[in-house]
């Protein structure tokens, strides 16, 4: 880790830095690097789900680099990967209650590109009556780092009435549990 990240990541933990966000990386980092921790081991360690993929040469656009709609489809791979494991479509099913996405937004940190694998890790981010957030990091293997970082608000819909519903209180309950098998930050 270069000298400047260490003095960073040193006046964040004492209150002195400038640039709040870049010296949360810069704890990141050095957290990462005294453990000797790959990106892929962070993500591991902290989120609950994790798709892992490869970028495929149709995921490039004409700047040699995956195109932003495409990490659109990774984060909606990680999220439909979470729904599952909290068998939220079991309880679509039997409720008539799934997920509607509202919002969704993302931050390209590193471009990523052909070839490569990838590791789309998902987690609970907010929960209220109706609605959660979720948050996405995509870990490249090749850059051993976090390229993308990605959040997705969802409201509890009921598609037959086309109105907005309360999270069923079994989907919470599976949520709480996911999310208890993984450290936070």
């Amino acid at each position: 880790m270069g000298r400047g990240v260490g003095r960073l990541a040193r006046r964040a933990s004492e209150g002195f830095c400038q640039y709040p966000s870049l010296a949360r990386r810069a704890n990141v980092h050095a957290e990462r690097s005294e453990a000797n921790m790959s990106a892929k081991d962070e993500l591991v360690r902290t989120f609950p789900v994790i798709v892992t993929q490869a970028v495929v040469w149709g995921d490039m656009d004409s700047y040699q680099h995956v195109n932003n709609v495409v990490y659109f489809r990774y984060f909606e791979n990680g999220r439909l990967e979470y729904f599952r494991r909290i068998g939220w479509f079991e309880i679509e099913e039997a409720t008539g209650i799934g997920p509607i996405l509202a919002s969704t937004h993302a931050r390209f940190r590193r471009p990523l590109t052909y070839p490569d694998t990838i590791h789309i890790g998902t987690r609970l981010l907010e929960m209220k009556d109706d609605r959660f957030t979720i948050e996405h990091n995509i870990v490249s293997e090749a850059l051993d780092d976090v390229a993308t970082e990605g959040q997705g608000m969802l409201v509890s819909f009921h598609y037959a009435t086309g109105k907005k519903m309360p999270l069923p209180e079994e989907l919470k309950e599976r949520m709480r549990v996911l999310e208890a098998t993984v450290q936070r930050n």
